[in-house]
């Protein structure tokens, strides 16, 4: 007897983000299926699937947004349920990866929680992970596992497109982030700038801008970040911009997380326009006129299409899908 097997995708998300996970399956042309997620009276967390899972191509979403730690376990959860319900392949897709900027150790005696992280999704059950514009490209490697990077450079560099591009530079808010400006800068035909910048020994959430490097006198700046938590780094940069002779500043990232209190200082900084994608979800209490949100969702979706059929996820970005 010979079986041809059939290849089913389903695609479960947590709560951390429900109109992404929407989106992403109306994309994909599927239906979302339920995880049943609820929790028991003292916060645990249960999940049972609505369907069989057997033999399926299994995407658990969930980005890791505040709270960071309930995102993470109520991920972990749908991936052991998965696996033990028999799941053929499963992927975690994980938009934003939390706990990215601990990537290594910078002092004594402090963890390394992005690979803790890696550790326990890996333990989990996971056999492959997906994720979008990772604080460090060294992350990969905690995996032994295949692991997908996306980008969302594709709808900002389209966001910049429809701009007016005259006199417009791309500027790094930091050393870090060079290599990710210079891309936008080559795809674009646009010059570069750099902000070098310091952060005050055993401090959190604080930086100094320092100088600028490359020309930026009455031209529009566009700030290239992965991420804008507090704001400080982004705002800082902004002022010693403006202070150097830009026109104007235009501040884009991938991930807005938007702690407290970055509302206040972006609406109160030279920048004039505030561009991120929706990664993670606006909390309803960021009131920001400058704020513009992008929608990633077919990047993703595309990703997952290609995973599922066996297909190139490099070719969805020409190869600068690399970190």
């Amino acid at each position: 007897m010979e079986l041809v097997p059939k290849r089913r995708l389903l695609l479960f998300s947590g709560r951390s983000h429900p109109k992404l996970a929407n989106d992403i399956a109306k994309y994909l042309g599927v239906e979302l299926s339920n995880a049943n997620l609820r929790e028991f009276a003292d916060g645990e967390v249960h999940c049972k699937f609505d369907e069989s899972v057997r033999g399926t191509d299994v995407f658990i979403l969930q980005t890791h947004s505040k709270p960071v730690n309930d995102s993470i376990l109520e991920q972990l959860i749908m991936i052991d349920a998965a696996k033990r319900a028999s799941a053929k392949r499963i992927t975690a897709v994980c938009p934003y990866y939390g706990y990215s900027r601990q990537d290594r150790k910078s002092s004594g005696r402090e963890p390394i929680t992005a690979k803790l992280v890696a550790d326990m999704i890996t333990n989990a059950g996971a056999d492959r992970v997906v994720s979008m514009d990772l604080h460090s490209g060294q992350i990969q490697g905690f995996y032994d596992l295949p692991f997908d990077h996306l980008t969302a450079m594709p709808v900002l560099i389209e966001y910049l497109e429809s701009q007016n591009m005259k006199e417009m530079v791309i500027v790094a808010p930091d050393a870090g982030r060079v290599k990710v400006a210079e891309r936008f800068g080559q795809q674009l035909g646009l010059d570069l700038a750099l902000v070098h910048k310091r952060r005050p020994t055993g401090t959190a959430n604080q930086v100094e801008a320092l100088h600028v490097v490359g020309d930026v006198e009455g031209k529009t700046c566009v700030l290239i970040d992965d991420m804008i938590d507090t704001a400080g780094t982004i705002c800082a940069a902004a002022e010693i911009l403006k202070n150097h002779g830009a026109n104007k500043v235009i501040a884009m990232a991938t991930h807005g997380l938007l702690s407290d209190p970055a509302a206040e200082r972006l609406a109160k900084a030279p920048i004039e326009k505030v561009v991120i994608t929706d990664t993670l979800p606006v909390r309803p209490n960021i009131n920001l006129d400058k704020l513009e949100v992008l929608s990633i969702s077919k990047i993703i979706a595309d990703a997952i299409d290609a995973v599922f059929e066996d297909t190139s996820v490099s070719e969805i970005f020409g190869g600068h899908n690399l970190a």
